[in-house]
């Protein structure tokens, strides 16, 4: 599991609850399910009705990775590039065939068998590009249903505030009833406000930077793949290697 997200969620409650609790506030106070029913019901619809159904569905299960991160391959990565230009060069890009079956990564194979098939070095490249820019729009698409989500449940959180108070007047003629309208309608707007700065903007950026960092793993395979059916030495390959690495 990821130690900073872990920390990071701690802290947050910790700080919210120590703090309430130094302020002689209750805890239960900050339960109210009619207002956490108002902002994450309401914020999960104006998400959904910005987003396609797919697209809602991938960035929810992108959430997985805020708590364990994918797998880093960049280091064994660079050590099989360098093993695949040493082959290539040796024994020919057939020989690379025995290579795609262990793969396991689909850029990867993509890579391995547009290098086999003696596809121009340019149009490879281009060709790896395409996907690059395609794998990033799709997973950015994704993400931004947190980006929606931060930027909705603050309003959604005013809206419950105004409902709570819109309840409080119903009722003035009940002091028995003021208690919890007036409670639903400050709560709401923490919620609102919380749940934006403390959990969908930050997951956001989590992942924009998960994402971002496989885009540059991506790259440097495609520029990779570009030296080896380029024909270049391995010496080559090795420096396009430091300088991705620096």
């Amino acid at each position: 599991m990821d130690r900073a997200s872990l920390i990071g969620i701690v802290l947050v409650l910790v700080g919210i609850l120590a703090g309430q609790t130094l302020e002689g506030g209750h805890l239960s106070s900050l339960l109210q399910p009619a207002a956490f029913t108002i902002v994450v019901v309401s914020t999960i619809g104006a998400v959904l009705l910005q987003s396609r159904l797919p697209v809602f569905i991938r960035g929810i299960k992108m959430l997985k990775w805020i708590a364990f991160m994918p797998e880093d391959k960049n280091r064994k990565n660079v050590q099989d590039a360098l093993v695949w230009s040493v082959v290539a060069r040796r024994e020919g890009f057939l020989s690379l065939e025995r290579y795609i079956d262990s793969a396991k990564d689909a850029f990867i194979e993509k890579g391995l068998k547009l290098v086999i098939d003696g596809v121009d070095p340019e149009r490879l490249k281009e060709i790896l590009d395409v996907d690059i820019s395609f794998y990033e729009m799709e997973q950015r698409q994704a993400i931004k249903i947190w980006d929606a989500a931060g930027g909705y449940s603050p309003t959604i959180g005013i809206l419950g505030a105004v409902l709570g108070l819109i309840h409080v007047m119903e009722n003035l003629s009940d002091p028995n009833k003021l208690g919890s309208g007036i409670a639903v309608a400050f709560v709401a707007t923490i919620y609102g406000v919380g749940l934006a700065n403390l959990f969908f903007l930050p997951v956001a950026n989590k992942l924009k930077e998960i994402v971002g960092r496989e885009v540059v793993r991506r790259e440097m395979l495609a520029d990779i793949f570009y030296s080896i059916a380029q024909g270049d030495s391995p010496r080559i390959v090795e420096e396009r290697l430091s300088n991705h690495r620096k």
